[in-house]
């Protein structure tokens, strides 16, 4: 198993984490939806990179990079639209095409739950589709429940239910 550590996102990241979302880009369209071709226009991406880095200042979004031990990225995981007051917040993740199957996203998983400074977090919210195996058995692996089965949707010209999710404090007697 490769060993891992998560990392906020900083500006420094920039180049870094560019090359990481273009070389993995047709990877991660199979699974998820495109970014769209603006994205992938490094000014623009730039421009998306600094938007990012402002919500992760004003505690509405939390970014983090999937980093070997030598610095490479290897994929991301977030947490994003943070409901303050309720302590709420969505969980996503993404590894690189070249990285799967290692175990990295488990991984990345326990140690997002575990963080110092998200213990107001008390629920966090997953959705994930029907054909991704892998992502259900790690939400469940993390103690997220299946709450509801969502609409039918078309991606990337397949039809997929979308699957939710719900991990509390509570679920594993983690206090925060």
């Amino acid at each position: 198993m490769m060993e891992i550590k998560i990392e906020p996102l900083t500006e420094e990241d920039a180049n870094a984490l560019y090359f990481f979302e273009c070389e993995n880009r047709s990877f991660f369209e199979k699974m998820v939806p495109s970014r769209g071709e603006h994205y992938y226009q490094f000014d623009f991406f730039l421009e998306r990179h600094r938007e990012l880095l402002l919500e992760q200042s004003k505690r509405t979004s939390y970014f983090y990079l999937i980093k070997d031990l030598s610095g490479m990225i290897v994929g991301r995981i977030n947490l994003v639209d943070v409901d303050q007051v309720n302590g709420i917040a969505s969980i996503g993740y993404r590894i690189g095409e070249s990285y799967t199957g290692r175990g990295i996203a488990n991984q990345a998983v326990a140690i997002l739950l575990t963080l110092p400074g998200l213990e107001e977090i008390k629920e966090i919210r997953a959705v994930t589709t029907s054909h991704n195996i892998a992502s259900q058995k790690i939400l469940e692996r993390h103690y997220f429940k299946q709450t509801h089965v969502g609409d039918d949707v078309e991606c990337n010209g397949e039809t997929v239910t979308m699957l939710h999710f719900v991990w509390t404090r509570a679920s594993k007697g983690i206090q925060g």
